[in-house]
């Protein structure tokens, strides 16, 4: 679809922004040597975002001869943003200021069994009580909420949450209606608020064609182009996990056969590392993982083979992504990362020129994620962050390229 006059105001602005959120105070001139856009667009844009309240001049510089630049930096002082991350078994607000520093945090812990939309709304209910009395005044532009599962970001309904058996529930109208708040609310699910998440403030800024893998419980890829998160018609873009590498595999829990995430899965791993060891698993998935990575490092033959068989099947998965997408990098994240990271990346690094182009292969970075935040409420709020800059569309046309 071709791109309109909008489309590029926001994408300039989003630039703009992200440039300004890391490496504030800069000046006017740095942001457009920044993002190869001309002087009078970013002072354009640069206007919209003060009387929008969310940039401010802080001080002067010295220009070399000339007029004093004016420094400017997100309004740190003005509305916040808050994200939330909605899990199996705990309800995470973090509140954001507009330079995405976080100001506030609550976590309420949820039963496995508290699974019902009314039960989780209730949670976030509670946190946002405790939220709203330490915030005084200061407005909320905006809440973005994580679901697990399949998301209508349009109509703001939770269209498959299979861990739940969640089906077509209209999440945002029944948060609205309990919050009681005039406040707009953004849903999405975990891969999509992750790769925002990057865009805004991790390893994917300023990356033209990214590609973030999450390895969880489930598997999937949030893909990101030109600096914009890419959804697909539906919102289902990046369901990576079920793309099939063999018709005859296993049967994966979307219904087919042989999916990345029948074979590279957390339930997956452990099965597999049940099947060699005879041993069944107990505990949380965690704390299974966990007990799989030590009897790695340990050296355990079980579980080196475990390792090197989800390392096989990753890389073959892994090497699709990049034949298909031709990606500038790929972060890998998710909790499966985080806790076997150490044993599975370098053994799927080894196996990866087996089955990928030389072409692509050679020009996609491949990183662990680095930050050591909530990527999913930070992503969360990113989104309600980029819902207040559509404002710019009723502030004004200044901009001109």
């Amino acid at each position: 679809m071709k791109s309109t006059s909008r489309d590029i105001r926001l994408r300039n602005c989003f630039a703009v922004l992200r440039h300004l959120i890391a490496d504030a105070p800069t000046s006017r001139q740095i942001l457009a040597r920044e993002t190869d856009l001309s002087v009078a667009t970013v002072s354009n844009l640069v206007t919209d975002l003060i009387e929008l309240g969310v940039v401010v001049e802080v001080g002067r510089e010295d220009s070399g001869g000339g007029r004093p630049r004016a420094l400017l930096a997100p309004n740190a002082g003005g509305g916040v943003m808050i994200g939330v991350d909605v899990a199996e078994t705990y309800v995470y607000l973090e509140v954001y200021d507009l330079t995405l520093a976080v100001v506030d945090r609550v976590e309420e812990r949820m039963e496995p069994s508290e699974n019902a939309p009314e039960q989780v709304i209730g949670h976030i209910v509670s946190a946002m009580d405790q939220i709203r009395e330490r915030l005084g005044d200061r407005a909320i532009l905006g809440l973005g909420v994580s679901l697990p599962g399949q998301v209508d970001v349009t109509w703001g309904v939770s269209g498959f949450a299979p861990n739940w058996n969640w089906h077509d529930v209209p999440f945002r109208q029944l948060l609205a209606d309990r919050l009681q708040l005039d406040v707009p609310i953004y849903l999405d699910n975990p891969l999509k608020t992750i790769t925002v998440g990057e865009l805004w403030f991790g390893d994917g800024r300023g990356v033209d064609r990214l590609a973030v893998l999450i390895l969880g419980t489930g598997v999937g890829a949030g893909l990101a182009f030109g600096g914009q998160l890419y959804r697909g018609a539906t919102n289902s873009a990046g369901e990576w996990g079920h793309t099939t590498i063999n018709p005859a595999g296993p049967q994966c829990r979307c219904g087919a056969k042989g999916c990345i995430e029948a074979y590279v899965g957390a339930p997956a791993i452990l099965w597999h590392w049940g099947q060699l060891d005879g041993r069944a698993s107990t505990g949380s998935q965690t704390e299974a993982m966990a007990a799989l990575a030590a009897a790695w490092e340990a050296g355990e033959p079980t579980a080196v083979r475990t390792v090197e068989t989800v390392a096989e099947y990753l890389a073959a998965g892994v090497a699709n992504l990049l034949n298909l997408f031709n990606p500038d990098l790929v972060v890998f994240d998710g909790w499966v990362t985080s806790v076997l990271g150490d044993a599975l990346v370098p053994e799927f690094e080894r196996r990866l020129a087996d089955h990928a182009m030389e072409a692509p292969l050679k020009a996609a970075r491949l990183k662990r994620n680095s930050q050591d935040r909530n990527m999913v409420a930070l992503g969360a709020a990113a989104l309600a962050l980029e819902g207040h800059l559509n404002r710019l569309n009723t502030v004004g046309s200044r901009t001109r390229r």
